[in-house]
């Protein structure tokens, strides 16, 4: 600012004389003048951290930015000392530094293994401030276990003695000259409990912080304006606040050290570089009450040393939707409220020599339609919530399409302020006429920037005020309405409920939430086999390694037991013991390493009995499956012999291909009798590929009569694959009876997998009537599994109807696991050992036929006799005989 008021004096000494006024005005005017808080929705600067009420991270060591709170946040703090003594370590102290500067206490509680709990007050034993200790943190005495004792870094502050006493003896000491001066620390000790702490680990503390106290120049009587007993200098007459023009004064003055007095955090200024009068009006904005009882704004911020002066105050504008301001030299801020203009800008005060630039509506690149966004939510933990969204379906129709962004509100902790300054950014946003207007000399010495005029009707905003050497005034104006502010309209901010407190894993003596329930598995050999499906809610907790079950048939005291070595799967079906159409009673207990107290879960029901083994089930899937196996194969003998001469014939009379071709052709033809050979060689190199293919062409025909062989050999390859090919068909054609024979082979490799697959095929067509024939083998290696297949297929018919039969072997995986299957499709399977006196094992007709069997066990459900004179149902053990 130096320069410019350097410049002003020099072009006011050239003008008027060194007259003192036009270097103030001019210095003005040539000094950053105040932007509109609406260009933050377009602006897209990447910040270097997000700016919020919590520091979520525990820091270490001395290598840390010093920090301080305005207002109330939620913090780690940063650990700069540990210590233990006692009887195996018992006693353990921590230090951890939560802000720089004099803090006005700890909220009444903390959170602590992802629950809150209440801070208890307890005497002082030393020179701290408070002591506390954590709610349910006692022995069996009812003394605690776990302790803070606060220091709140006020001048002057002494230090803990107990610390320096208990360290003393130990490597790692607390000095008596460590006071932590102007810092606001505590002293965490806790002593051992294996019931409290041993499975859950060191407890990790997130405080509450009331953040620094702050000076309030309305409260200053010693200030032009102010009325009160605080004082700039004595730092023991500030209170807390969330008031964010408070916060952003005392940043911009900046927290100093004790001794030396150098600005630690903050841009250092003096009370005579700022505009205080902006000052106090924005305070009392921040303090009004709106029509739901609450103040207007609020906020909350840390901030370290080593942030952006900028982004640091942008914070504090966002909070009370105002934006700064350099007026005059002086530092000063306008708060989001309307304001009654001063004066009217008229025709008359518009000189016409020279230009202005208008634009009453923006460009649709320059508004949203639909803001979103976010705040600190103190019931959800301090974690972010959204806010409701701000929309409006008339301006989504006016701009043609939804144009949606969002600005976060992270420094607030109310939900109703945030969602209040929500709205009014997307308002400010789409009011968003600008204007760059000459004015007379008269009219722009009577107004500054930051103040209201009217002009054509409309309210507008000085944003900046500018002056030449000629001492010309322009005025660059913003539009504005004081319905901007207006609370019409505007939904209270979301309802966050707070998260239910977590179950301790570590207290857990059994599983939650346990069932059982009956089902099927399909077992062994296509049968559906009668199970029992436990369930609980999966355990967060490494320590527990297995499920217990223990179950009955009800109605008896025999018990039955199996386990899940997986608890974290929450579902587990066991068939061991399990017979059907029983009702069982099922409870669980857990197995934990290293063992600690366990019980058992209530005593449970299935809804229903258990259902009747059957082999029905599985046999329909294996049906389904070699089914569709099968018209898979039909497709694939269709696919096979329909398109690959014409496929051939394609490639073949590709004669403009990229690369080099060379091509010889011999042809003998008298009257209809025709005879030729034909081979062409190609080539083909790119940057990405290469490609060599060979075809050759015999054909010899006479009238009606036509045979042909056709040859296409290719080779191929990328980067990543290669594949060879090799393709024949012969054929022998006389009127519109055909017999062709077409064997192709491939072979294909890539990153992920190779495939070798060799197929043969046979087609004869005869006066409508047809015969088919194919043969095919696949091989497949890939991650996933090595498969292989081996099928024969053949069909015959009509135009009409056609008939199917053929086999397949196959090796697939399934499940990560390699099985093996044979099918066969036929009317009837016969299997003969080729001896006149033994009869063949049939399967005609969906029956299986066997002259003789020779069986060791049989798993059956039902026996019955031909006659149907007696019937054994082995399920239900019962036996009929009928007369």
């Amino acid at each position: 600012m130096a320069i410019f008021t350097s410049i002003a004096t020099a072009i006011a000494g050239a003008l008027f004389g060194g007259s003192a006024l036009a270097a103030s005005l001019i210095g003005g005017a040539l000094a950053f003048g105040a932007k509109l808080a609406i260009g933050k929705l377009t602006q897209q600067k990447q910040q270097k951290r997000k700016y919020t009420a919590v520091q979520g991270e525990i820091q270490f060591g001395g290598d840390v930015p010093v920090g301080t709170l305005y207002g109330v946040g939620k913090t780690k703090g940063q650990r700069t000392f540990y210590a233990k003594w006692g009887s195996g370590n018992k006693w353990n102290a921590e230090v951890f530094v939560l802000a720089n500067g004099w803090c006005d206490g700890l909220e009444p509680y903390v959170y602590i293994y992802g629950e809150k709990k209440a801070l208890v007050s307890r005497p002082v034993i030393g020179n701290e401030v408070a002591n506390y200790h954590i709610e349910g943190f006692v022995n069996g005495s009812g003394d605690p276990v776990l302790t803070i004792r606060l220091y709140d870094g006020r001048p002057g502050q002494m230090v803990d003695q107990k610390l320096v006493d208990v360290s003393a003896a130990l490597g790692n000491k607390w000095k008596s000259t460590s006071v932590n001066a102007g810092i606001c620390y505590v002293v965490v000790e806790r002593i051992y409990s294996d019931k409290l702490f041993g499975s859950k680990g060191r407890p990790e503390l997130e405080f509450v912080l009331r953040g620094l106290r702050e000076y309030d120049p309305r409260k200053d009587s010693t200030v032009a304006g102010g009325a009160g007993t605080q004082r700039l200098n004595t730092p023991s007459t500030w209170v807390h606040t969330k008031n964010p023009a408070v916060h952003r004064l005392n940043y911009q003055l900046g927290l100093r050290a004790l001794v030396s007095g150098r600005t630690l955090i903050g841009e250092g200024k003096s009370l005579g570089q700022i505009d205080l009068a902006t000052y106090f009006v924005a305070m009392n904005v921040c303090d009004t009450l709106r029509s739901n009882g609450k103040k207007t704004y609020e906020c909350s911020l840390f901030v370290s040393g080593d942030d952006d002066h900028t982004e640091v105050l942008k914070q504090f504008d966002d909070a009370m939707a105002g934006y700064g301001l350099n007026r005059r030299g002086l530092s000063g801020v306008i708060p989001g409220a309307p304001q009654i203009p001063v004066k009217d800008l008229t025709a008359a005060d518009i000189p016409i020599d020279r230009a202005k630039d208008v634009q009453f509506r923006p460009s649709a690149f320059e508004r949203f339609n639909h803001l979103s966004g976010q705040f600190t939510s103190i019931e959800s933990m301090w974690n972010p919530e959204s806010l409701k969204p701000v929309y409006v379906n008339a301006d989504i129709a006016a701009d043609g399409r939804n144009r949606q962004t969002s600005v976060d509100f992270l420094q607030v902790t109310d939900p109703d302020i945030a969602q209040y300054l929500l709205n009014i950014r997307y308002r400010q946003n789409r009011m968003g006429g600008k204007a760059t207007v000459p004015v007379s000399r008269r009219f722009g010495l009577a107004v500054q920037e930051g103040e209201w005029i009217t002009w054509r009707s409309k309210s507008w905003l000085i944003s900046e005020w500018r002056a030449d050497e000629r001492l010309r005034i322009t005025l660059v104006l913003s539009e504005t309405s004081a319905e901007i502010y207006d609370d019409d309209g505007i939904e209270p901010g979301p309802i966050v409920i707070p998260p239910t407190p977590p179950i301790n894993p570590s207290l857990l003596s059994t599983v939650q939430n346990f069932n059982v329930a009956v089902g099927m598995i399909n077992g062994a050999q296509g049968y559906d086999t009668p199970a029992l499906l436990f369930t609980w809610t999966p355990p967060d907790d490494p320590t527990i390694t297995a499920v217990r079950f223990v179950y009955q048939i009800e109605g008896t005291t025999e018990l039955f037991e199996d386990q899940c070595t997986s608890p974290e799967d929450g579902l587990f079906r066991t068939t061991k013991n399990v017979v059907s159409g029983k009702v069982y009673n099922a409870r669980a207990t857990i197995t934990t390493v290293p063992d600690r107290l366990r019980t058992f879960t209530p005593w449970v029901t299935t809804a229903q009995p258990t259902g009747l083994q059957t082999l029905l089930t599985g046999l329909q899937q294996l049906q389904d499956d070699a089914l569709n196996r099968f018209k898979e194969l039909q497709q694939e003998m269709d696919e096979f012999f329909r398109p690959r001469l014409v496929e051939l014939l394609d490639a073949f009379s590709l004669e403009g291909a990229v690369g080099q071709i060379e091509r010889q052709q011999i042809v003998a033809t008298i009257g209809d009798a025709l005879a030729q050979i034909t081979e062409e060689r190609r080539v083909r190199v790119s940057e990405n590929e290469a490609m060599a293919q060979l075809l050759t062409y015999l054909q010899a025909s006479l009238g009606t009569a036509n045979a042909r062989l056709i040859t296409e050999e290719t080779v191929r390859a990328t980067a990543d694959s290669a594949l060879a090919s090799s393709i024949t068909t012969l054929d022998a054609e006389v009127g519109g009876n055909l017999a062709r024979i077409i064997q192709e082979e491939t072979a294909r490799a890539d990153g992920d997998s190779a495939l070798a697959t060799s197929i043969s095929g046979v087609n004869a067509d005869f006066n409508g009537r047809f015969a088919q024939g194919l043969v095919k083998f696949e091989a497949v290696a890939a991650p996933a599994g090595v498969d292989a297949r081996f099928s024969v297929l053949l069909r015959a018919g009509t135009s009409q109807s056609f008939k199917v039969s053929g086999f397949y072997v196959e090796l697939y995986t399934e499940g990560g696991v390699q099985k093996s299957r044979m099918a066969v499709q036929a009317d009837q399977f016969l299997v003969t050992s080729g001896n006149n006196r033994h009869y063949p094992l049939v399967f005609e007709n969906g029956e299986l036929k066997l002259a003789i069997a020779n069986i060791g066990t049989v798993n059956a459900g039902l026996l019955q006799s031909l006659n149907g004179k007696m019937t054994i149902d082995l399920n239900n053990g019962t036996i009929e005989v009928f007369s």
